[in-house]
């Protein structure tokens, strides 16, 4: 009996121990380094014991309490928005994390239940319809009530061998392959327990990730013909990083008349082609600055070598507000415009019958109007700037939109994000790991401008070629090269969103209900 209570305790305790391990891969605390193995590794583990023979409800409930406890590490740090910055008592916000945790958690365990349902007999046939249970569980967090797939297993990707995939797959079917090579690797065994097949299984998936590797080694995607070209011209920009404490921010004696000068003062200062300003930079409206605050602005970059994107709210009471860009361009009127269109539930929305919720917080800014999807691109010196605001960058098929006609399609990324809700947290490095695989999948270089970090400039394969410290105010100066062309992700992106990898595993797990009802286990 005491063995028995003692692996019961082993089983669960392992399941919530392989999901914080989980969220550890995306970004190791210690350095911010996503860690792909340990991913692949901990998903093995989740997998592993979903090995065993045991009933499909059990099942959800060791796929739930693994998939609770990686996404509640994964993004602790709204504790932090929500107490510290936002006023609420400090037990609800516990409960807030944990139970947007558990109802996220809700599909990994539908996700596991239906595996265990299906799970079908040989080798490869149970991989592949792991692989596709995982990923029907990503996409539909990533898509569902607005979607918060932040912190998605293929994150911790954009290193190692298989961030030669996201060019084609996406983060989602870079995630699907890692689930399937994660189920390999949980089917090893000790040498004198093996079966042919598991180790058939293991050294096929060995196989794939040596080949992977030497893909990734070649540096085979510049060989292919359709990798994006470069464009003639190379930008010089200035990023500028304010670090205005958050609980200062929008305080019109402290935050705002030191955004104010600072913001001002920089960008009349820089002499880079480019100047971008983070989000709200500007953290008043147009009609509530100094009168002659924009005009000075607007009259410094209406003539020479020298354009802005700049963050800063717009609207009025009758039309309501957006979280917006706006680009001042020598010679161009009316001023460019971008509004944010994937906003923040709680942040930036509030959500039908939660606006309870929201009141007992102390958030400003709490509730946009959506921009449009693909809105148009800044053209300046030969590039074409896609702005997007901060956790816009997680919709790869948003993004994705942009690029449906090729001759107007965005040759650099611009994110512009204010971080400094979640104080000194990994949430930085996290979002800094979702900009490099957006830069993977569209072969995009992506300039990130941020309050508190990180501001960064990542190259079209996805690695950061200057950073500035987080959490100090500065300046990051470099020069960024844009890209022309579609890589194989973006040319169907584009047309269908995620829409194909929905299907390719619905019609896996449509396949394995078919062989079951026809073919069942043990004939």
């Amino acid at each position: 009996m005491q063995s028995s209570l003692t692996g019961r305790l082993a089983f669960w305790l392992g399941a919530a121990a392989a999901g914080v391990a989980q969220a550890l891969s995306t970004a190791w605390p210690a350095g911010g380094q996503p860690l792909w193995w340990l991913q692949i590794l901990s998903l093995a583990l989740f997998a592993h014991g979903l090995r065993g023979a045991m009933p499909a409800r059990r099942a959800a409930g060791y796929a739930w309490l693994f998939a609770t406890s990686w996404l509640a590490a994964t993004f602790w740090w709204l504790f932090i928005s929500m107490h510290t910055y936002g006023g609420l008592a400090a037990p609800l916000a516990v409960l807030a994390v944990l139970g947007l945790a558990a109802f996220l958690g809700s599909y990994y365990a539908l996700a596991a239940w239906a595996f265990v349902r299906l799970r079908p007999a040989g080798a490869w046939a149970p991989a592949l319809l792991f692989a596709a249970c995982w990923t029907l569980a990503e996409l539909a967090r990533g898509s569902l009530w607005t979607g918060f797939p932040w912190g998605a297993g293929g994150y911790a990707h954009v290193e190692g061998p298989l961030s030669v995939l996201p060019r084609w797959l996406g983060v989602y079917g870079t995630g699907a392959v890692a689930a399937a090579l994660a189920y390999a690797l949980g089917g090893l065994r000790p040498v004198h327990l093996r079966q042919p097949r598991p180790w058939a299984l293991a050294l096929g998936a060995a196989a794939l990730l040596g080949g992977l590797f030497w893909q990734r080694g070649c540096a085979l995607r510049a060989c292919l013909a359709d990798a994006p070209a470069a464009q003639p011209r190379v930008l010089s920009v200035a990023l500028l990083q304010g670090n205005i404490p958050q609980d200062e921010k929008f305080e019109p004696g402290s935050g705002v008349p030191l955004a104010l000068e600072w913001y001002a003062a920089a960008l009349r200062s820089s002499t880079a082609q480019l100047v971008v300003a983070p989000e709200t930079a500007i953290p008043l409206l147009p009609q509530q600055l100094p009168f002659d605050y924009m005009p000075k602005l607007q009259a410094h970059f209406s003539q020479g070598p020298q354009a802005a994107l700049i963050g800063i709210p717009l609207g009025n009471p009758i039309e309501g507000y957006a979280n917006s860009v706006i680009g001042l361009v020598p010679g161009q009127e009316p001023v460019y415009r971008y509004d944010k269109h994937h906003l923040v539930p709680f942040g930036e929305f509030i959500p039908p019958m939660f606006r309870w919720f929201t009141e007992m917080m102390n958030i400003p800014l709490g509730d946009f109007n959506r921009g449009g999807l693909a809105q148009p691109s800044m053209a300046w010196a030969g590039q074409r700037l896609a702005p997007n605001i901060c956790y816009e960058d997680l919709f790869g098929e948003e993004l994705g939109l942009r690029f449906r006609d090729p001759t107007t399609a965005p040759t650099i990324f611009v994110n512009v994000s204010n971080i400094g809700w979640f104080g000194d947290s990994v949430a930085i490095d996290q979002h800094l790991a979702i900009s490099r695989m957006r830069a993977l999948e569209f072969e995009r270089p992506m300039l990130r401008a941020t309050n508190t970090g990180a501001t960064v400039i990542i190259d079209h394969h996805g690695n950061v070629t200057q950073a500035l410290a987080p959490h100090v105010r500065g300046v990051l100066s470099g020069d960024v090269e844009g890209r022309e062309g579609l890589t194989p992700f973006a040319r169907w992106v584009r047309w269908a969103g995620q829409l194909p990898l929905w299907l390719l595993a619905a019609l896996a797990l449509a396949g394995a209900f078919w062989r079951q009802r026809t073919c069942p286990r043990g004939k």
